[in-house]
């Protein structure tokens, strides 16, 4: 997968529709507001590539919202989109409190089932750890959902004191377990990943060709 910062308004509604199905809110517990109830635009959204020329938006969706910049709210949250390598669709997102080191994450219906969960909880660490300096970074997710348990622990999180019940978003309670990740070496703190952008990304950035083209819970 590709892992970057949230370029426009598309990027965030995409990877929100990734967690939007029955089978992802059975687990998430997210609040209206952030739940692509449409079962038709979901996957109009999940069948997008970022950086593909000539992809067409839904037809209903508003076209100023998507073409607009994205812009984080004040606080200590990151949140960063994961786009398949494979084929180029948006596969899911993970988010990282900067205070706390609590980290929370899904995965597309496309891309569950493929090992893409160890490699998207193993780049939360590394921001984590290499980018924003923290010495452990937590995960929490309710005891039976077994899948994210396994990513989680191919990720390298180990068990962890934490409490063992929690309230979702939506006001549901859960029976929870918690992990961490320990820095494998000195953590380190940088204004950058000085990676390179991808082209069709960085012409995101900048406004062009957008009009033709196309977040604190438990994993």
């Amino acid at each position: 997968m590709v892992v970057y910062t949230p370029v426009t308004q598309l990027d965030v509604l995409a990877v929100l529709a990734a967690a939007s199905d029955p089978e992802a809110q059975q687990w998430l517990g997210s609040p209206a507001d952030q739940v692509v109830a449409d079962t038709r635009i979901r996957e109009e959204l999940l069948a997008l590539r970022p950086w593909a020329d000539g992809a067409r938006l839904p037809a209903r969706l508003p076209r100023h919202l998507l073409t607009a910049s994205f812009e984080p709210s004040a606080g200590q949250m990151e949140l960063m989109i994961a786009v398949r390598l494979d084929d180029g669709r948006y596969a899911g997102s993970f988010h990282l409190s900067t205070d706390t080191g609590e980290i929370g994450g899904w995965l597309a219906p496309h891309a569950r089932g493929t090992g893409l969960g160890v490699e998207l909880f193993a780049a939360a660490a590394t921001l984590g750890h290499a980018h924003i300096g923290l010495q452990s970074v937590r995960a929490g997710h309710e005891t039976a959902n077994i899948a994210c348990a396994r990513a989680l622990s191919g990720a390298g999180f180990v068990p962890a004191e934490g409490p063992s019940r929690h309230i979702l978003e939506n006001g549901r309670e859960i029976e929870s377990r918690w992990l961490h990740h320990l820095a494998p070496e000195p953590t380190s703190h940088c204004r950058g990943s000085g990676l390179p952008v991808p082209r069709k990304l960085a012409g995101r950035a900048t406004g062009e060709d957008l009009d033709d083209r196309r977040t604190s819970q438990h994993s």
